[in-house]
C-alpha cells in the first residue's frame, strides 16, 4: 500500500496533517468543545498525558487566540518527551505522584486550574478486560490529581472506555462533581469503546483531603456491586457530539474530496520525539537486525552447552570436530528442505 492508503482510509487523520494537528484526537476535543463550550472562561488549563501534544496545540490556540488572553497558562503532563509548542509550559512527570501536582500549581502560581483534560490511553493488549481495567486505572490516576489542582467548579475531561464495569467509574466521578455526561465524539469511531467522560461543576465532599498514596476505589467489592439500584443508581446520560453532517470516522472517502482542489499528500507536521521502536528502526534500516539475532543464537547455543553435563559436551564437541573433518556431512536436513 502507498503512503495515500492512510488518507483515504481514515479522513481525519488526513485532516489533522492538512491543518497543522499533531495527531487526530485533536478533532474529538474540538467536537466536545462544540457540545459543551468547555473553554468559556479558563485561563489555567492542564494536559495530563498529553504527548505527542495535539489536546495542547487545541488549547493553545483556542485559549491564546486573541490578544484578552495573555494571562492563559497551559501546563502540559506526560512521561514521554513532547516537542515544544507555543503558550504550553510542559512538565516530564509522573501524575500519581505529589510532586507532579506541586509542579503544576507553581507554574499557576499557587492558583488551581480551571480546566484539566486527559486523553492517556494504555497500549491496546486485544484483551478487552485487561484494557479496560487498565485504562480504569488511568482514569482514576488522572482524576487522583485532579483532585489536587482543580478548583472547586471546574471542569474534568477524561477518555473512558465503556465496558461492563463502567458503573464503577460513573459512581465514582459522581462524587467529585455534580454534572457526569459520557460523550462520544464523531471523530471517535463507532467500532471503538472509547468515549469521554466530561465532568463539570467539581465539588469534592465535606473534608476529603487528596491523597496519592490510596486509590480512590476499593478493590475489596463483590460481583453484585456493580448492579446498583435504588438511591445508589446513576446513569449516566450517553450523548453523540459532532455535526451529523460532519465526516465519519469509519467510512473510506476519495482522495479528491473536493472538485477544485487537487489532492497533495501532507507529511506529518511533528515527527515523535524518542519513540519507543527508534532503536528498532534504526537496526532495521542498517540491516543489522539478522547480525544481532545471530549473535543472540550464539550466545544462546554458547549458554546451553556450559549448562550440559560434562559427558554429554565431550560428546558433542566430538561430533563437532567429526563435522569440521567431514565437509560432505550434514547434520540436520537436506538441500531440498532448505529450498522449501
Amino acid at each position: 500500500m502507498g503512503r495515500s492508503s492512510k488518507d483515504k482510509r481514515d479522513i481525519y487523520y488526513r485532516l489533522a496533517k492538512e491543518e497543522g494537528w499533531r495527531a487526530r484526537s485533536a478533532f474529538k476535543l474540538l467536537q466536545l468543545d462544540q457540545e459543551f463550550n468547555l473553554f468559556t472562561g479558563v485561563s489555567r488549563a492542564v494536559d495530563l498525558c498529553a504527548a505527542p501534544g495535539s489536546w495542547s496545540q487545541v488549547l493553545s490556540r483556542k485559549l491564546r487566540g486573541d490578544e484578552a488572553a495573555k494571562n492563559v497558562k497551559i501546563v502540559a503532563v506526560d512521561l514521554q518527551a513532547m516537542a515544544p509548542l507555543p503558550g504550553v509550559t510542559q512538565i516530564q512527570g509522573d501524575i500519581t505522584k505529589v510532586s507532579t501536582a506541586q509542579e503544576i500549581i507553581r507554574h499557576f502560581e499557587g492558583q488551581p486550574a480551571d480546566l484539566v483534560v486527559c486523553d492517556g490511553a494504555p497500549d491496546v493488549t486485544g484483551l478487552h478486560d485487561v484494557d479496560e481495567y487498565i485504562q480504569a486505572q488511568l482514569l482514576l490516576a488522572a482524576l487522583n490529581i485532579t483532585s489536587h489542582v482543580l478548583k472547586p467548579g471546574g471542569t474534568f475531561v477524561a477518555k473512558i472506555f465503556r465496558g461492563k464495569d463502567v458503573t464503577l467509574l460513573y459512581s465514582q466521578l459522581k462524587i467529585f462533581f455534580c454534572s457526569v455526561t459520557c460523550a462520544k465524539p464523531r471523530s471517535s469511531r463507532n467500532s471503538s469503546i472509547e468515549s469521554f467522560v466530561v465532568c463539570q461543576r467539581y465539588c469534592p465532599p465535606d473534608g476529603y483531603v487528596p491523597n496519592m498514596s490510596n486509590p480512590l476505589l476499593d478493590h475489596c467489592y463483590d460481583v453484585d456491586f456493580n448492579q446498583l439500584d435504588g438511591p445508589n443508581r446513576f446513569i449516566v446520560p450517553f450523548l453523540a457530539c459532532g455535526d451529523l453532517s460532519a465526516f465519519d470516522s469509519d467510512r473510506t472517502y476519495p482522495l479528491q474530496l473536493d472538485a477544485d482542489t487537487e489532492y497533495r499528500y501532507t507529511h506529518p507536521p511533528q515527527p515523535p520525539i524518542c519513540p519507543s521502536y527508534q532503536q528498532a528502526c534504526h537496526l532495521r534500516k542498517n540491516n543489522l537486525l539478522s547480525k544481532e539475532g545471530a549473535a543472540v543464537n550464539t550466545s544462546s547455543q554458547s549458554q546451553s552447552k556450559r549448562q550440559l553435563p560434562a559427558k554429554d559436551l565431550d560428546s558433542v564437541k566430538e561430533t563437532e570436530k567429526r563435522t569440521e573433518s567431514s565437509p560432505g556431512v550434514q547434520i540436520t536436513g537436506s538441500s531440498s528442505d532448505l529450498k522449501d
